[in-house]
């Protein structure tokens, strides 16, 4: 699964692992980013998986076409203002929530939901350090 939080530390960066719900990789970007720029940068370090389930925020045609060249199937809605709709399972889409739920866990942290640490690399230690605690030990 793929998706962006607030705070830019990009979910992808978590790609999640289906029955674990364990963020596997963290990418951080500026705040003014586009949540493209994360996806481009972890996609050629994304997992073997039959799927990829991300929000509308990452519907573009060089995205889909490049994960079809991984052999990964895309699940992503359309954006609304795209001219021709895009097939998707609704149901897989539905499972989107676990990322959600993984965010939330990490969002405990006060450390992470308040971002103390102003520098880049330090914040994304920190939320390497609550990933490791909360979801590998």
């Amino acid at each position: 699964m793929i998706d962006a939080t607030y705070l830019k530390a990009h979910r992808t960066a978590s790609s999640l692992r289906a029955k674990k719900g364990r963020p596997l990789r963290f990418f951080m970007t500026a705040g003014q980013v586009s949540d493209y720029t994360g996806a481009a940068a972890l996609l050629g370090s994304l997992p073997a998986a039959e799927w990829l389930i991300a929000d509308r925020g990452y519907d573009a045609d060089w995205f889909r076409e490049a994960l079809k060249d991984k052999g990964i199937k895309p699940c992503i809605p359309g954006r609304k203002s795209r001219r021709k709709a895009v097939r998707y399972d609704k149901r897989r889409y539905k499972r989107r929530n676990r990322i959600e739920i993984m965010f939330g866990r990490l969002k405990d942290w006060r450390r992470f939901a308040t971002r103390y640490d102003r520098c880049a690399k330090t914040f994304l230690s920190a939320a390497a350090l609550a990933a490791t605690v909360l979801f590998w030990l």
